[in-house]
């Protein structure tokens, strides 16, 4: 366990002397959140750019990904599975589609739908993407021997169950 202080111990600790009324455990732990959060966004744009794509490209072509064979979905699918708006998933696939990411073909269920499936490039790409978060991902794990990890993997689940969808979890 670390016992060096940090930022957020300077940060509490001012809370602290300002308002001693009151309960800052909160400031301690979501401070470090947000601190952690960002690093993990620039771990995320260093590992996508070094494969060509940016963050949102990448969450699309994962949902494909993680489908399984023929790593394909329904627009609707798509949009469940990265949590935007019809709008923005028909540019994101526009795009991704322009660059040979992924590809548009009718629906054999209905014949005013499509199917977008991954590409060849689009599977090497995403996989490439993703073994190098991975690799980012456990530098930033590195300094919580492996069963810290698991503890804090159960206890964010925790904290985020108030927040899971219906179904989810």
């Amino acid at each position: 366990m670390v016992d060096e202080r940090d930022e957020v111990d300077d940060l509490v600790e001012a809370w602290a002397r300002e308002r001693a009324d009151l309960d800052l455990d909160p400031v301690a732990v979501f401070s470090r959140i947000s601190r952690l959060s960002r690093h993990l966004d620039l771990a995320r744009r260093e590992a996508f750019s070094a494969h060509g794509i940016e963050s949102w490209e990448f969450d699309v072509l994962a949902a494909l990904r993680r489908a399984g064979a023929p790593y394909e979905l329904s627009p609707g699918r798509l949009l469940r599975e990265t949590l935007v708006t019809s709008g923005t998933m028909t540019n994101r696939v526009d795009r991704l589609a322009g660059r040979g990411l992924v590809e548009r073909y009718p629906d054999p269920e209905d014949r005013r739908g499509v199917i977008v499936r991954l590409t060849p490039e689009g599977g090497a790409t995403v996989d490439g993407a993703f073994e190098a978060l991975l690799d980012a991902e456990r530098d930033l794990l590195a300094g919580l021997p492996a069963r810290d990890q698991a503890r804090l993997a159960v206890l964010l689940r925790a904290l985020l169950a108030p927040f899971a969808e219906p179904g989810q979890g």
